[in-house]
């Protein structure tokens, strides 16, 4: 009997990995519902801008001696900063706005600091000429108060110093804050380390999810954006191609719950567990290395059976991509001593080694990207040299296997259907 085989490819860094896969063992493509028709996307910014949510329009909130930042995301997310800023400046400019007022400030949380080709890149070369563009400095920050969890307030000065400050960035799902955007700029992308590490720590709350806007992580975030007096925002939705397909702006709170709408509408897809999950991250810079590609893994775990498989494709061109995570994995033998470290010691970065841990210890975990073998095993993943190679390793055990196929996993979010 001829089987029908059905060619997936799936994003892997820039490039692509094909899969080819039979049909048979296809349970579902997890597919996000994505508009057919698309507005282009800097005119649905200007109507964000020109329509705000609760808020009165940016050009009404500035004069000409405001001195105004621009708070955008950093290397490692895929927000398209470059087709933000024109019709943001355009507002600001209407507002009487000058150039040497404003500040860009790059929110890096506890990231690694950018090459100047990455800034210049990220903002458009034009802007970054005539506006000053600086990255966020967690050794410069000042102390406004703390929130109601104890989670210290601190804001970098250059941000703290400015009249007016505009948040920008994209929603999307993240594992532990519910979403990404909004105050999440300033908690974790302007603040001091100690900030970050004890917001960070109600990761192990029960609800501090992925999808749920209720996350203890997101409530201490937007406190601490509240007291420090967090205006406005401008964030987009994108699509599985990277393209603006929705803006929202004004009121930190109410413009990001409209965006979480869109979100939960195009992205969150009823799922019954199936024995595997094959799962692409999106390609870069959403698989630039481990930590930000066990995003996409900790999304499919939801799609797949106790005991069953999944298979995690992401390029990691840049490694494991923190310092710490990588020790963590070297100097824990176990998944069990991992988890029991975290357990013991709160350890940002060390959080990853214990995720992906606790997920071995429920499912079989593979990895198709260019780490180093032995970092691959050290991560608690079987290392697979290629995707197929992988589908042939769940297929050997249970030829009969039936596997979800995630290609945006750092987008899509499984939800399992209710019994």
């Amino acid at each position: 009997m001829t089987t029908n085989i059905k060619r997936i490819p799936l994003a892997f860094g820039n490039g692509v990995s094909e899969l080819n896969i039979p049909e048979k063992n296809i349970s579902s493509l997890i597919l996000p519902s994505e508009p057919e028709k698309k507005e282009d996307g800097a005119l649905l910014i200007r109507k964000a801008l020109e329509n705000p949510i609760k808020s009165k329009r940016l050009s009404e909130i500035i004069n000409p001696e405001s001195r105004i930042a621009i708070i955008v995301s950093d290397v490692t997310r895929p927000t398209p900063t470059a087709k933000i800023l024109p019709p943001l400046l355009e507002e600001l400019y209407l507002g009487g706005a000058r150039d040497e007022n404003i500040t860009i400030v790059f929110a890096l949380g506890l990231h690694r600091q950018q090459t100047e080709e990455e800034s210049k890149k990220l903002v458009g070369e034009e802007i970054y000429k005539k506006i000053r563009c600086i990255q966020h400095d967690t050794s410069r920050c000042r102390r406004i108060g703390e929130t109601f969890r104890g989670t210290p307030i601190d804001i970098f000065e250059e941000v703290f110093e400015s009249d007016i400050v505009i948040a920008t960035g994209g929603i999307e799902f993240h594992y532990y804050a519910g979403y990404s955007g909004g105050a999440k700029s300033i908690l974790p992308g302007v603040s001091s380390e100690e900030s970050v590490l004890s917001n960070h720590k109600m990761m192990i709350e029960e609800n501090a999810v992925s999808g749920r806007v209720d996350s203890p992580v997101r409530q201490d975030i937007e406190e601490a954006a509240k007291v420090f007096g967090l205006k406005f925002i401008l964030n987009v939705i994108l699509d599985s191609k990277k393209e603006i397909v929705a803006a929202v702006a004004g009121d930190f709170i109410a413009a990001h719950r409209k965006g979480v709408e869109i979100v939960d509408a195009m992205y969150k897809v009823p799922v019954e567990p199936a024995d595997a999950v094959i799962v692409s991250c999106g390609g870069y810079p959403k698989d630039i290395n481990l930590y930000q590609a066990s995003k996409s893994l900790d999304n499919a775990t939801q799609a797949v059976k106790d005991g069953g498989s999944i298979i995690l494709v992401a390029e990691c061109a840049e490694g494991i991509g923190n310092q710490v995570y990588e020790c963590w994995n070297m100097e824990c033998k176990t998944p069990e001593d991992a988890i029991e470290r975290f357990k013991q010691c709160f350890e940002f970065g060390g959080h990853k080694s214990a995720i992906v841990a606790k997920a071995s210890t429920k499912f079989r975990l593979y990895l198709v990207s260019n780490l180093p073998e032995e970092k691959a095993r050290s991560a608690f993943f079987t290392p697979m040299a290629s995707v197929q190679e992988a589908l042939s390793a769940v297929l050997s055990e249970n030829p009969d296997a039936k596997v979800h196929l995630m290609p945006h996993g750092g987008q899509t979010l499984p939800v399992r259907k209710e019994i």
